[in-house]
């Protein structure tokens, strides 16, 4: 028995719904299922019609397609399957949804996954007489079928914003990630197994006592010692000897920091660097540089002009890695499409722009142009490293505020199309991955199968800087997506401490170092097909996010008894009285966003909370109170 539900909504955008369940009545073993959607021509004929596919999905990202008709002139469509609905059919087939959307025109949409056909079939049919979905499906339709790079990217996200708005998605939690950071420091200061001593200095691993330290991992824990050291007021230690250590990474014969120490073991090649370690490290030293740390900004200003001869050597299409010496490549592409390191030029951009307000030297701000400008005609393979892409993004933000040209937002939707597109937009319930939630993790890399805790928080800083420069003129359905993500990233970045996950769901063949549960590092790697995780190993090099998220998501009140928390960037607030402040909230006009108010301890008094003229009730949770509140407008709290 089959039972389909149709609905159309007419909000900004005409979106159809088709959700299908059905009911075996015996059990019912799917040995075959055909693409569900075909695109018309003339006298309904679909070898009669005429489309390009711009996305479809990527592993087990977002199952989306997005295409364009050509014959007739009929616009631009995105398909998107809410996964969620279908957690219990892949559990019960045991089957994944691995680039299950999209296909080869005419036959396209989603290819439902079955169990794998041998000389013996696999036996793991649907139960007799139980409602299982086998499709939850949203289409979004535009009239506008221009292929232009960047409106395609706009109108992508515009349709995906309206997707978004009509799937499952599931609750937030408040995360203590001021207790989670606190610790992360003591552990960095403590633990034998984060640091190691050469030349007289400190320097951290990038993985649980094991890897060379290399100038990503210091700059990247650095920064983010600096951003909580900022928040909380108190004096960090370890991010003084952190900073101390840069001088050994510094080559005055390049000039330029290298990415490993000079007594880096033999079986490294000291000499070669993966395009985006030379670039990233300069963005974490170029924020402190701004922020006023003169050693970060001697060794930025020190390694600019190294940087900006790749530029030019390259065409600004950067490869996998290179010799630093000589600029020889190493290894040119990262597949066989020839491609290599695709967004750094956006990261590139961004070092520049840095460089710009810093120095306020035209050269950089051209530099910063010429680089974005190379970047046309990438479409959806923009993406390499999603962090990066992030950046990018922000590099386009960026450069449309200091010179108004339009084409630099118009850029930003084509890095924020591929970022997105390689997100995992559901929330995997099955085998392993029902003890965590990844709901809107981006996976690392363009064709990584997982998550991991570095990409998820520095592109959070990225999206962060993208949506301070923003401004008015940004789509409305992008920032809202913008804002869901950092919303889902701060509650669901949790799942990658090993401490919060069953020891039965962590991988016990380590890629590098081993697992200690008992550190309060993240894991690199979350699958959501459900495979153990941790294989990679336990990035102390992501420790960082920890002090990132508590930076940005708590608030002091001066002179206030008790803490703010919003899962939601507070870019402004306004002290109207002694006892009273109103939060500004930019996110999405339909959407939520987490406010807890944490006492301190030291007075009991009533602390309100008003949207407008309406005083919100909040729920109380050990000892703070929370309130569920609009995304986007303004709250006034008063004590």
């Amino acid at each position: 028995m089959h039972r389909i539900k149709i609905e159309l909504y007419n909000d900004d955008l005409p979106l159809l719904s088709v959700h299908h369940e059905l009911r075996p009545r015996a059990d019912l073993l799917i040995t075959h299922m055909p693409r569900d959607l075909y695109p018309l021509g003339k006298n309904l004929d679909p070898a009669a019609s005429r489309g390009c596919m711009e996305a479809a999905q990527r592993g087990h990202n977002d199952a989306v397609c997005y295409f364009t008709y050509e014959k007739p002139n009929f616009g631009s469509v995105v398909y998107c399957q809410d996964l969620t609905s279908l957690n219990p059919y892949f559990e019960i087939t045991e089957t994944t949804p691995d680039g299950s959307a999209g296909g080869r025109w005419p036959e396209i949409g989603f290819l439902l996954p079955t169990p794998l056909q041998k000389g013996q079939p696999a036996l793991v049919p649907l139960p007799k007489g139980k409602w299982i979905t086998v499709s939850d499906a949203k289409i979004v339709f535009h009239h506008d079928g221009d292929r232009d790079e960047c409106a395609s990217a706009r109108r992508f996200l515009q349709m995906k914003a309206a997707a978004y708005r009509r799937i499952q998605r599931p609750p937030v939690q408040f995360r203590d990630w001021e207790s989670r950071a606190r610790q992360t420091v003591r552990a960095l200061e403590t633990s034998p197994k984060a640091t190691i001593s050469h030349y007289g200095h400190r320097y951290v691993h990038p993985y649980t006592a094991s890897e060379y330290p290399d100038i990503m991992v210091q700059s990247s824990i650095l920064a983010a010692l600096s951003d909580f050291e900022h928040w909380s007021r108190d004096r960090l230690p370890f991010r003084v000897e952190t900073a101390a250590g840069l001088n050994k990474f510094f080559d005055s014969k390049l000039p330029s920091l290298r990415r490993y120490l000079p007594n880096v073991g033999k079986d490294k090649n000291k000499n070669a660097v993966d395009s985006w370690y030379l670039f990233h490290p300069l963005v974490n030293l170029g924020r402190l540089a701004i922020d006023g740390d003169p050693i970060a900004k001697r060794y930025f200003l020190r390694s600019l002009e190294f940087a900006c001869k790749t530029a030019p050597h390259f065409s600004y299409h950067w490869p996998i890695q290179f010799d630093v010496r000589d600029f020889s490549i190493i290894v040119a592409a990262r597949n066989e499409d020839g491609l290599g390191q695709t967004d750094v030029g956006g990261l590139y951009a961004y070092v520049m722009l840095l460089a710009f307000q810093l120095c306020g030297e035209q050269r950089y701000l051209d530099e910063a142009k010429a680089a974005i400008d190379a970047s046309r005609g990438m479409r959806f393979e923009l993406a390499y490293q999603t962090n990066l892409t992030a950046w990018g993004a922000a590099a386009c933000m960026r450069l449309w505020n200091v010179t108004d040209e339009g084409y630099y937002l118009r850029q930003a939707y084509v890095y924020l199309a591929s970022f997105l597109h390689n997100c995992i937009i559901w929330n995997p319930k099955f085998r392993n991955a029902r003890h965590y939630a990844m709901f809107f993790q981006p996976t690392c890399l363009h064709d990584a199968p997982y998550a991991a805790m570095y990409e998820c928080f520095d592109a959070f800083v990225a999206i962060e800087s993208c949506l301070k420069d923003s401004g008015p003129d940004l789509d409305e359905g992008v920032r809202m997506l913008l804002s869901e993500y950092s919303r889902y990233a701060v509650s669901n970045a949790w799942f990658y401490y090993p401490d919060v996950l069953p020891e039965d769901a962590l991988a016990t063949d380590i890629r590098n170092g081993h697992i200690d549960r008992e550190l309060p590092f993240p894991l690199e790697d979350l699958y959501p097909d459900g495979q153990p995780a941790g294989q990679v190993g336990q990035e102390i090099y992501g420790a960082g996010a920890a002090l990132v998220f508590a930076s940005r998501m708590f608030r002091h009140v001066e002179g206030a008894p008790f803490k703010l928390y919003c899962d939601h960037f507070l870019m402004a607030s306004e002290r109207t009285s002694p006892r009273s402040i109103i939060l500004h909230l930019s996110g999405g006009e339909t959407c939520e966003a987490l406010l807890a108010i944490i006492p301190d301890g030291s007075a009991r008094q009533r602390i309100q909370v008003h949207s407008g003229a309406t005083e919100l009730v909040g729920r109380s949770q050990a000892g703070r109170r929370e309130f569920l509140v609009p995304a986007r407008g303004s709250l006034r709290v008063t004590w």
